[in-house]
């Protein structure tokens, strides 16, 4: 395995490792379950999204090139705006003790998700005849790792969520903006 295609998979984890933080700071209930439901969606997302960029291949890349950065940032908004107003409107615990409804993503909010993470991973996808490694080892290490780091997000976001109490929804949701604003200033989307 080249070093090439290790700091290709932490490159392209790292949006997922971040969206990770802000499931975690969500999670009510069942951390380790909610860990590695993220984890999958993120890890096969990632897997799935550079094996579809290389069959596509060099024949559509200025097309995916200019206008992946939009996708992806309407996303991410999407879902950081829904969290920021949840997180506002959040339901204080009941007499019970109930800590309130799990509001981490599931069904089609984590597929946006999973899919808005991964979106530069089909356009890096082109580049995989470049690192030396069989397609299948590049993807299968591509998934691995971002499998890897979105588990570890989840829990530390937990964590960190227990430290920030009511508003860790609010600032999870304003990551995934961040993160989608970043994503538009790395593509130069204004000029």
């Amino acid at each position: 395995m080249s070093v090439s295609l290790l700091l290709l998979a932490f490159g392209l984890a790292a949006d997922a490792f971040a969206v990770a933080l802000g499931q975690g700071a969500v999670v009510k209930t069942h951390p380790w379950r909610s860990a590695l439901v993220v984890g999958a969606a993120f890890g096969s997302a990632q897997a799935i999204a550079p094996l579809i960029g290389w069959a596509v291949g060099l024949l559509l890349a200025g097309l995916i090139e200019s206008i992946d950065h939009w996708v992806a940032f309407l996303l991410l908004v999407i879902v950081g705006g829904k969290m920021i107003w949840e997180g506002s409107h959040n339901d204080p615990p009941g007499e019970d003790g109930d800590p309130g409804q799990e509001k981490l993503a599931g069904g089609w909010k984590l597929m946006m998700l999973a899919v808005a993470v991964s979106i530069d991973a089909a356009a890096a996808g082109i580049t995989l005849p470049t690192l030396d490694a069989p397609v299948v080892v590049s993807v299968a290490t591509i998934g691995l790792v971002t499998f890897a780091l979105s588990t570890a997000g989840v829990m530390i976001g937990r964590a960190g969520a227990r430290a920030l109490g009511s508003q860790a929804e609010i600032i999870g949701g304003l990551i995934l903006i961040v993160i989608g604003a970043k994503v538009l200033i790395d593509h130069k989307a204004f000029g």
